[in-house]
């Protein structure tokens, strides 16, 4: 089976309709669109006489039963297994409106799930789960975990997402990628060693400062940090996560213990003084003087939707590299440049997990996708670059193939 990625309810789908059916209110394609859901299952065999269905069920699926049986690895050659993803969500953090439940999320694990398939090839199942208990949803998903080659995490709201990943990574014997955080942070690291090409220096020559201590802040630390930036700093609403804070959860105490090497304290405006780049994960506004006050030729990456913490216009007067959330300005950070060629990979080897080494792989061939087209207003590509997941699924296989992580 495969996951469509049409809406089979929707006709030709050119029909208008209103959110109100014919009470008078204007059309509003967003509701057109999602009438019906955004996707089906189809078939991958045909069932047009009896023969065809003592094949694809009774009697003829129990051979392939009995095998799968004596040899539980066959089940990835006879079934979708190897090919698909769960994406599993609680409904705390969906995209701009935080925590709305499980019933309210799917249509975005909905929308996840066609990127997939559009993107990577990968077929992808919604799940969105009634509980905000860690426990109950990693128990959950192990209970799951035989119907699936992979799992991807999303919108739940941090700390309890780092707790969840590592427990289910620590259970399974299949990926387990919580994408807020390191598809985020793959981008972000494609786009800046880039962008640092671009202005003729080195990861190692940059100092950072990243505004927002959530899932996406704390794995784009970490993930620069095994990179190999010069340094980097976290500040979250009350400023500097440094080792001088005695309010620090106990993620940010350990964020606090590899990060901001410099030593600085105060507001993220004191740790912009000088910085080389900006990245955004939080909202709120940075103010124009702060930003001022960066390094010469400087990026700012702010990519908080739909409003960035640094309008484009503003960063442009200081930034030799602006970069957005958004795909209405050059240099869109997005997720979607990562994760399927990520997943694409990982299950063409049937990879156990998702290791820090194939999510730098997986960067450094989406900043080798720009090449020699390289500019200010493009260090990333677009999501629609056919040549994008080809690339990250490469990459991937074979760094999972030299990381020991690969099956086959």
């Amino acid at each position: 089976m495969a996951a469509e990625i049409v809406n089979p309810h929707s006709g030709s789908g050119t029909e208008v309709e209103s959110v109100a059916g014919d009470s008078g209110e204007p059309f509003d394609p967003a509701f057109a669109l999602h009438r019906g859901g955004k996707m089906a299952v189809q078939a991958t065999v045909p069932v047009r006489n009896k023969d065809d269905l003592s094949l694809a069920y009774t009697p003829g699926v129990a051979k392939v039963c009995t095998a799968i049986a004596e040899q539980p690895e066959l089940v990835h050659d006879y079934t979708w297994k190897s090919q698909v993803v769960a994406v599993v969500t609680d409904g705390t953090a969906v995209l701009g409106l935080g925590d709305i439940g499980p019933e309210a999320s799917l249509p975005v694990m909905e929308g996840k799930a066609i990127l997939f398939k559009q993107f990577g090839g990968v077929d992808a199942v919604p799940i969105a789960l009634a509980t905000t208990d860690a426990d109950e949803i990693v128990e959950t998903v192990v209970r799951l975990a035989p119907s699936f080659g992979g799992v991807n995490l999303e919108d739940i709201s941090a700390p309890r997402c780092f707790e969840i990943e590592r427990k289910l990574q620590e259970r399974l014997d299949i990926p387990v990628f919580h994408d807020d955080q390191h598809g985020t942070a793959v981008v972000t690291l494609a786009a800046l060693r880039n962008a640092a090409k671009l202005t003729g220096r080195g990861l190692g020559d940059l100092r950072a400062v990243i505004s927002g201590a959530g899932a996406a802040g704390v794995a784009i630390a970490k993930f620069l940090l095994e990179a190999g930036i010069g340094d980097v700093a976290v500040a979250d609403r009350k400023g500097i996560v440094s080792r001088d804070r005695e309010d620090l959860t106990p993620v940010k105490r350990e964020l606090a213990e590899i990060t901001n090497r410099a030593g600085l304290s105060g507001s993220l405006e004191t740790a912009l003084a000088g910085a080389d780049v900006f990245i955004g994960v939080s909202g709120g506004t940075v103010p124009e003087p702060a930003v001022a006050s960066m390094a010469k030729g400087a990026f700012v990456f702010a990519m908080a939707n739909p409003n960035p913490e640094v309008h484009p216009d503003v960063a442009h007067k200081y930034a030799a590299v602006v970069a957005t959330g958004r795909s209405d300005y050059p240099n869109q950070i997005n997720n979607v440049l990562a994760f399927p060629g990520i997943f694409a990979g990982a299950l063409q080897v049937r990879a156990s997990r998702i290791t820090e080494g194939m999510k730098i792989a997986a960067a450094n061939a989406l900043a080798d996708v720009v090449g020699e087209e390289l500019a200010a207003d493009y260090v990333i590509p677009s999501p629609f670059d056919e040549r994008v997941a080809p690339a990250v699924t490469a990459a991937v296989a074979a760094a999972a193939r030299a990381e020991g992580v690969a099956r086959r």
